[in-house]
């Protein structure tokens, strides 16, 4: 008697049996999309590795370009010297601070808004809605903007890094259009049980809108780890630094900065040119000290992020 076939048999002669057969403009076309991804891959890439193998190379073969796809003499006495610069620490716990608080509250404040104008007994539920959209494509420029937040006390203020971005229109869209998906019907329900509109929004609407959640939330951790602006504008006393403001600075006097961290490595260290500290490697160094922390953040929700653009962008 034969013996019965496999579950994983039978689903892979079912698949192979309606495999589609490519023709040859299929293939060309399949190797073509292909080679050109991969080289945009390469291309977005390359620049960060290249910057990485240059800070753990040697100086001096840094200065002198002779760095190109592989590192030489390697070591890490780059970023042990620059972490020893006065206010690096400070200035990372700020950058922290205003990405993890930023990010929470502009994701809690774009939600709530979203879902509240997919509400239809929400008053003047249209006039709010589209003055949300007119500040997209219309601003009072900086000068009104720094004049504005300057009045309200937010100069030298921590809070002038969460309070301002609370909202954002493109978010709000996103958010809006990912709620008017979900079935009204789950709404009903639970407003039929007594439950208000903040309750539905976070027990029912919350955990269906995950993945425009996550999708925010790289949004705003980007934009808010890589301002500098409203440091450099609204920070005169040198408070609250972040790091890219650090490294815009430091970008300007990297000269300097190389002078000052020689400083702070004893003369056998000097000696050494693969380890001297040069403005090309401070610049370099503090550069990619900035960068990798926001790298670590897009994995994490990178299984939401495409599903959650999709979906939010079904409907116009």
């Amino acid at each position: 008697m034969a013996q019965p076939i496999s579950e994983k048999k039978r689903i892979y002669k079912l698949h192979k049996k309606n495999k589609v057969k490519l023709s040859g403009w299929d293939i060309a076309f399949n190797v073509f999309n292909y080679t050109i991804l991969t080289l945009f891959t390469v291309a977005c890439i390359f620049p960060f590795y290249y910057l990485f193998i240059n800070t753990i190379s040697s100086n001096e073969l840094v200065r002198l370009g002779a760095i190109q796809l592989f590192p030489k003499e390697i070591h890490l006495e780059n970023y042990i010297q620059v972490l020893k610069i006065d206010g690096i620490a400070e200035a990372a716990l700020v950058s922290v601070g205003r990405t993890v608080l930023g990010t929470i509250w502009t994701v809690a404040g774009c939600a709530f808004l979203g879902y509240l104008v997919t509400k239809r007994e929400m008053w003047l539920r249209t006039l709010w809605y589209r003055l949300i959209i007119v500040t997209m494509y219309f601003s009072a420029g900086l000068i009104p903007w720094y004049m504005n937040l300057r009045m309200l006390g937010f100069v030298d203020n921590f809070f002038v890094y969460i309070i301002p971005g609370l909202v954002s229109p493109y978010n709000v869209i996103l958010v809006k259009t990912f709620i008017e998906g979900v079935p009204s019907s789950l709404e009903e329900s639970a407003t039929i049980d007594g439950a208000g509109y903040f309750t539905v929004f976070c027990k029912v609407i919350v955990p269906l809108i995950t993945p425009i959640l996550a999708t925010l939330c790289i949004f705003s951790a980007v934009g808010q780890w890589n301002s500098f602006t409203d440091t450099l504008m609204l920070m005169p006393s040198g408070n609250y630094y972040t790091l890219q403001f650090l490294l815009y600075k430091y970008q300007r006097e990297a000269q300097s900065l190389a002078a000052l961290v020689r400083t702070t490595q004893d003369v056998g260290a000097i000696s050494n040119l693969a380890i001297k500290q040069t403005a090309l490697s401070v610049q370099m160094t503090v550069a990619m000290v900035v960068v990798i922390p926001i790298l670590l953040v897009y994995p994490i929700f990178q299984r939401y992020f495409v599903k959650g653009i999709m979906i939010g962008a079904v409907k116009g």
